[in-house]
């Protein structure tokens, strides 16, 4: 069953699985690679009798369908610019979120989609290491990002109650909801609102066929920023091919709380700075931050560099007005002949002071790989048509999502072996 739905993705991936079924009666090839006889072909239904058997929870949602009636705001939603993505909506969330996982950790939970990993796992992900089209797995590199996942136009729901017979056409009751893990979120592409899933995705940026490894649906309304915490604590308790070293993120993503759990993981960050807050970072003191990583005085002029102390793993700066022991400063902020020193620390300031310097040649190598978890989500979207679905669950768009995922590591199997295949000796024997 799971060679012919992965053929039917691989093949036919736009129509449903009835229209399928109908290729499989009507293309007797179809048939035999599936490994069935032709005019000997199982149902619809034992398809969803499969699907069933992958997934590791008796419910085909994480929530319940019965919730409270979704109230529509009269207020005109606010529309964000191209490229321009919502921000968080609760300020210091994601700050809250990192200090509770470092205070108290987090316990391994039974996930829906433990089995399907498992299987991706051990059968696709350990083929491709074992092919080296993950990268190096001493140093495995990975990216991280989420994209629109629309599902429906609109949120459906049936009412519970009668209220309407009766005349009542506003009511409070709970209503039964179609797809309650999903809801509106904005497209930054599109320049639209949407309903439906955020995808977030974690590739290996090294691998030269853009391969994923771990997905996660989240609701369409969730920052990247949280659904990346939540993403990476769970593939992290789940993945055992190799150590992760380091991660390429967005601009989405720069909070000083998400380099300090990075860091407590031991995984290097390479984040780019949000647009909105490239400015002086501030300090303690009357002493700020720039872009360049320089101090900049109290008269806001950069401090000049005074030498690189070793021993404490620091680097040292003086006042830009003072020449030998002269202070040509018309009002000095220190009274020492010497003039203001101060010192900046690789610790201090994670997001500025990284381990691999920010703007050498080194990071820009490096961070360049991002976007190949952007070509990885639109392979899924766009070549493999992951929302063509038409799916009313988790499930069923999970089950899709890593069958999916299995087909791009088939495709870059092909794509890498393709020069030892001998076809006829393949068919002939």
């Amino acid at each position: 069953m799971m060679r012919s739905y992965l053929i039917f993705l691989l093949t036919r991936p736009a129509i449903g699985i009835t229209e399928w079924v109908d290729e499989l009666h009507r293309v007797p090839l179809y048939a035999i690679l599936s490994g069935f006889e032709p005019g000997d072909v199982p149902g619809i239904g034992t398809f969803y009798d499969f699907f069933e058997r992958l997934w590791n929870s008796d419910q085909s949602n994480k929530k319940s369908k019965l919730k409270q009636k979704i109230k529509r705001k009269k207020k005109k939603k606010k529309k964000y610019k191209k490229g321009e993505k919502a921000p968080l909506k609760k300020p210091g969330v994601v700050k809250r979120l990192v200090d509770r996982f470092l205070k108290y950790g987090s316990d391994k939970k039974d996930l829906s989609t433990d089995l399907l990993f498992d299987l991706f796992q051990s059968q696709f992900l350990s083929v491709s290491a074992n092919l080296g089209l993950l990268g190096d797995l001493e140093s495995l590199s990975i990216a991280g990002d989420g994209t629109p996942f629309e599902t429906q136009r609109f949120p459906r729901s049936k009412s519970t109650c009668d209220c309407f017979s009766k005349g009542i056409t506003k009511c409070n009751h709970p209503r039964i909801y179609s797809q309650p893990d999903c809801n509106s979120g904005w497209d930054s592409s599109r320049e639209k609102y949407y309903n439906g899933y955020h995808l977030y995705m974690l590739s290996a940026c090294d691998s030269y066929y853009d391969l994923p490894l771990y997905p996660s649906l989240n609701p369409a309304s969730r920052h990247d920023s949280i659904s990346l915490l939540i993403t990476l604590r769970d593939f992290s308790q789940r993945y055992n091919l190799s150590p992760v070293e380091r991660i390429l993120l967005d601009a989405a993503h720069d909070a000083k709380a998400i380099y300090e759990i990075l860091d407590a993981n031991d995984i290097e960050a390479f984040i780019d700075l949000n647009p909105r807050t490239k400015h002086n970072f501030s300090t303690d003191c009357d002493i700020s931050i720039s872009n360049e990583d320089i101090p900049i005085c109290s008269k806001g002029l950069p401090m000049k560099k005074n030498g690189f102390e070793e021993a404490k793993n620091r680097r040292k700066w003086r006042c830009p007005l003072v020449k030998g022991k002269r202070n040509s400063c018309e009002n000095p902020c220190s009274i020492a002949a010497y003039g203001r020193t101060f010192h900046t620390l690789p610790k201090n300031d994670l997001r500025i002071f990284t381990k691999t310097p920010r703007s050498s040649d080194q990071w820009n190598h490096i961070y360049k790989r991002r976007t190949s978890v952007e070509r990885s989500n639109k392979r899924e979207k766009v070549d493999y048509h992951l929302e063509a679905g038409r799916h009313r669950s988790t499930k069923m768009h999970s089950i899709r999502l890593y069958c999916i995922m299995m087909c791009q590591h088939i495709d870059a199997w092909y794509s890498h072996l393709k020069g030892n295949f001998n076809l006829k000796e393949i068919i002939f024997g």
